[in-house]
Order: C-alpha cells, then structure tokens, then sequence
C-alpha cells in the first residue's frame, strides 16, 4: 500500500498562482520582490486555514530562488527550491512559538540569526502561532526584530492579533488574510475531486465549503472524512449523514407547513429531527438561515448574497415568490427570538415548538380563536355608553334622534361616556360625570384646599397633643415611641415659623434622631397640624432637668436600696442566710 497523504498536504499552494482567496497580499508581495523593497519583519495574521504559514513559505523560497519566472514565480529547479521541496533547507528556518515560547527558546533563535546562509540571499524564520510567546520571550526578542543583519528577515503568523504586543506591531509589516469564499472552496474541491477521480455533486460540494467556515484546510479535512465514508461516488444524502447537517428538505417542507396554517406536521417533523440525534438549537438556526435565504430569493438584485448551488436557488425561488415578505419577516423574528431565548428556557423543546405553533398561525389563526391581525378589543368600547338608567347620553353621533335630557352642552364629550360602564359594573347607578380619576383628583384638590383654608395658628396645647400623635408611626419601635411620649418640647417663634424642639440626653441620641426620625415626624407633625408653618428640631437638655431613669439591674438595685434601706438590709440577710 503507498503511503496515503491527506489533501491538505498533498494539495499544498507551493506558488503564489496557486493560492486562494488572498490575490491582494499575493500581489502585494510580489510587487516588493519585484522592486526590491523587501521588509526585515512581516506580521501575517487571519483565522485559521485561510494559507497564512502557506503564503510565508512560498515567499521565503520565492526570494531565494536563482530564477524566478515573469511573474515573480520560484523556478522549483534551483538548489535553493529543491531544498525546499526536499525538506533540507538551511535557508527557511520555522518556529513553532506554542511549544517554544520562552527566552531560552528566542535566545537560541537570535544566535541563529547571526549566521549567514550557505545558498540564497536570506534566511527567513518563520514564527507560527506567535501571539503564544511569553511576555520575557518578547522583550528578548524585540531588539533582534527592530534591527537584524541584512540578511534576515521574520515572518510572524498569528490567528489572535489583539494579543501581540504594540511594540512588536510597530517593527513589522501586517497583512490581514480574509476567509476564503464559499465559491472559491467550492471551485478548489471540484478540481481536486477531478483529479482524484472522485465524483461529487455540487451540493455536495457546497455543504462541504459552508461546513468548513471560510478555511481552506478544514473544508479538506471534511472532504477527505467524506470520501473516507462514501467512497469515490459521493451522494448527497451520504455527505448529510456523515456531516449530521439537517437537509434543505425538512426546512422546505415546514414552510409549506406554516403557510397552510397547519401545525401538526410542523411538531412531527420537529419530533423526526430530535430522535435522528440533531442538535434543537441548531434546528432553529437552520431554519433562520433557510428564511433569511427566502428573504434574499423574494428581493430582487441580492442573489450574490445566496452562496448555493443553482438548484436551489430556483427552488428558494420558487418557494419565496409564494410566501409574503411580511410572513417572512414576522417568521424571521419568532426564529431568532427562540434561538436567543433557548438557553434560559426551562423546557427547551415546549420553548421550540410553541415557536413553531406561532409561525403556523401568522397565515391562519387557531380554530375557535378570532384572527390575529384582526383589533376585536377596539368596537366592543363603543355601544357601552348606552346602560338601562341612562339612554340619553351616548356620545355616538349615529343616534341624532333622541333628544338629550339634561339641558348641559357637554354630554358629547367622549372621556366622559367610557367611565359610566366602570361604574355601573360595579353596582352603582351613578351619574354619568364620575370617573375613578375625577374622584381621586377632586379628593386630592379638596386636600389642598384644607391645607391651604387653615389660616389660623395652632396653639401650644393643640401642637402638644398632635406631638404625641406622632408616636404611632413608631409602634414596632416600643423604645422610640416611649421616648416621644415622654419627651419634653421646647416651643419658640422665630418670625413667622413655630421652632418645636425635641429634647433628649445625649448627643448620641441626637445624632440617630436627625439621621433616622427627625424628618418624619415633622412631616407626621404637619399632616396631623395642617400647618406648614413648624420646624421640629431636637437638642440636649440640662443637666440640671433630665430626670435620671434606671436602665440597668445595678442601677435599678441602687434606686430602689436609696429611697429604701430596709430593704437594703434585707437582701444583706437574706445573702448570709443562704451562705
């Protein structure tokens, strides 16, 4: 048995001719070979498998090849490209910085660099997955990339920029490489497939290239994985059942499904899908894709945006001419409106299939149910205003007729007619002028009207006995409440306000009550008074005048033996006796 080669590697790019999707950085570089303006340190960077390592060793062996073609192409005939090709180059030096990311590493690198090379011009070293170099190992090698010998040039490559390090961004020349086309995956598996004699169709083809994601490497992987399972006949169905990707058919058939308003085939093809071991969110993210292809199928002029074989363009064609671009959008929306919601969902597949129930239902509404873009709510408003006591005031201008009762001009007014229904539900028959509203805002406006009719001062006994009102806000705090019934006021004018202070102890009591009471029991204090007029403030009182009160059981047996001494001499007693 030869010795099998996987594609990847056997159909390499050895020549800028033959590398795909990169023909700006291609053209690039050949132009600075052509003119002579070759860089000492290039930075390419890109997602994995779009040719980055690829494009480097090509440009290493095109700038030491002895005779390079019109189009600056390497001959593959000198020393310098069979040694290359052969694997025994002492001109390309390559680095893989994931495994070799220390100083020590880069310094053995450094003093490679100083060594001429034995065939060619220059000695390029080639540093993969850099970004993976430790912070020591970057510094070491920072004063090497800034100013190598003439001889040396470095060629970085990376799939994570961001973690490079600025001043290594500033020494060197970065080339960003794009994804590779679905198109051009597609031409480049076709040729290989001819030349492996494989045949495959171009579904087939596409599936592949979409799996792959935009690099080149993994779209041969999966080839070389599908021929391993179907052999050289590739089938459609083979490439859907070793990839495990939904087929175009399941998501042809529920649209079908949704626009006959039916959502019984919906739930079982969905049930179908589960038990073949498909992935529920990838289902909804499939069929997310599968409307916004029909979305681009209905508008005219975006068939570029569609990377599909031509079969099922005609087919997503067909399909979308049939479907409105308003079902399209409102599916659209319940699809990716599930599939962002999935994961925070409690039952997942009840989450799913409500979504498929709702896209069956924006053609045909549920049996039973009114339809959905109908507003049922909005006439059922109008013949309220006609209850059994009144027939007189209906706003409608449809029964000119009857002439009104009351002699008032105001009954047409509309507001009005929709509060006597409220009123009348509820077991009043009350005039028609009353609302919840007028009720609420004629008490509020009364409020005011207290508050700003009172025109005489309250006197001291008056304040004194709302004073002590104030303490029920304070019945969960038996302590506070005590204390404010308890307390001793201090009442002064000061022009046209009323100072009442609130006398305590301590200045820690004070403290606490203006950071904590003080602002509430004003505001209780004129509610209670109706007079805005008083400021409660609150200070400590004379030594002279706190009446002392006994908090602990020493202090309570110290007052108690004072105003009693016999009972001092009891407990003396009483102590001995017990000893």
């Amino acid at each position: 048995m030869s010795q099998y080669i996987v594609s990847a590697r056997k159909y390499r790019p050895d020549n800028f001719g033959t590398l795909i999707g990169q023909d700006n950085i291609a053209r690039t570089l050949k132009n600075s070979i052509l003119r002579g303006q070759l860089a000492h340190a290039y930075l390419f960077c890109g997602p994995r498998g779009v040719g980055k390592t690829t494009t480097a060793r090509i440009f290493a062996k095109m700038i030491n090849c002895s005779n390079p073609s019109e189009d600056m192409e390497p001959c593959g005939e000198c020393e310098s490209c069979r040694s290359f090709a052969e694997g025994r180059s002492y001109c390309i030096h390559e680095l893989d910085a994931a495994s070799n990311n220390g100083v020590e590493d880069i310094k053995a690198l450094i003093d490679q660099v100083r060594v001429a090379p034995q065939v060619g011009k220059y000695s390029v070293f080639i540093i993969d997955e850099v970004h993976m170099l430790s912070q020591s190992a970057f510094n070491a090698f920072l004063k090497t990339l800034e100013e190598p010998p003439a001889h040396a040039i470095f060629i970085l490559a990376t799939t994570e920029k961001h973690k490079i390090l600025p001043t290594i961004l500033s020494r060197c020349q970065t080339y960003d490489f794009n994804r590779i086309s679905v198109g051009n995956i597609v031409l480049n598996l076709r040729d290989i497939a001819t030349k492996e004699n494989i045949t495959i169709d171009d579904e087939s083809l596409h599936i592949i290239a979409q799996k792959a994601d935009g690099a080149m490497r993994d779209a041969l992987t999966i080839f070389d994985q599908t021929v391993a399972f179907c052999g050289t006949d590739v089938k459609y169905a083979d490439v859907l059942k070793n990839l495990n990707i939904l087929d175009y058919e399941h998501c042809f058939s529920l649209v079908e499904n949704f626009l006959q308003g039916d959502f019984a085939p919906a739930l079982l093809k969905f049930d179908e899908i589960l038990s073949k071991g498909f992935n529920a969110l990838h289902f909804v993210s499939a069929l997310s894709s599968h409307l916004r292809d029909l979305i681009v199928s209905k508008s005219g002029g975006l068939d570029a945006l569609l990377e599909l074989p031509d079969s099922l363009k005609k087919r997503y064609k067909e399909q979308a001419d049939r479907c409105s671009l308003k079902f399209l959008y409102d599916a659209l929306a319940i699809t990716t409106q599930c599939e962002s919601s999935y994961k925070a969902s409690i039952n997942p597949r009840l989450h799913i299939e409500f979504a498929l129930m709702k896209l069956s239902f924006l053609t045909k509404a549920p049996a039973g149910q009114p339809a959905v873009a109908a507003p049922a709510p909005a006439p059922q408003l109008a013949p309220a205003p006609a209850p059994k006591p009144q027939p007189a005031p209906a706003p409608e201008p449809v029964a000119p007729a009857p002439a009104p009762v009351e002699p008032a001009p105001e009954p047409i007014a509309p507001a009005p007619a929709a509060e006597p229904v409220r009123r009348s539900r509820r077991g009043g028959a009350a005039g028609p002028a009353f609302s919840m509203k007028s009720i609420l805002s004629s008490d509020a406006g009364e409020e005011k009207k207290e508050d700003a009719q009172r025109t005489d001062e309250p006197g001291e006994e008056e304040i004194r006995g709302r004073w002590k009102e104030c303490a029920d806000i304070y019945q969960d705090k038996p302590r506070l409440q005590n204390a404010i019934l308890s307390s001793q006021l201090r009442m002064e004018k000061q022009d046209d306000l009323t100072m009442l202070t609130f006398l305590v102890s301590n200045e820690a009591q004070v403290k606490w009550l203006r950071e904590n009471a003080l602002g509430k029991l004003e505001g209780k204090l004129q509610e209670l008074l109706g007079w805005k007029k008083i400021k409660l403030g609150v200070d400590i009182v004379e030594a002279a005048a706190v009446e002392k009160v006994a908090y602990t059981p020493e202090e309570k047996y110290k007052e108690m033996t004072e105003d009693n001494p016999e009972v001092a001499d009891f407990i003396k007693n009483l102590d001995g006796h017990l000893k």
